[in-house]
């Protein structure tokens, strides 16, 4: 069951890194009538931000019961 949790959070923490690294929706300049806005932006990025939080207590959580 640990493995699990663990395996979880894992992915967690890299979904997160990858929507705070794609919340702008960037695409140089081509096609800025489908980009984000500011506010989505910063709304996608704060989740990500979370999620990777989460992601790295629960594992931190969950190492400290081998203690």
């Amino acid at each position: 069951m640990k493995t699990i949790i663990n395996t979880i959070a894992m992915v967690l923490i890299a979904l997160g890194i990858m929507a705070m690294a794609g919340s702008a929706n960037d695409c140089d300049g081509a096609c800025m009538e489908t980009a984000n806005t500011f506010g989505e932006m910063l709304l996608i990025a704060f989740v990500g931000l979370a999620m990777t939080l989460f992601g790295g207590m629960i594992l931190a959580v969950n190492g400290e019961e081998d203690a």
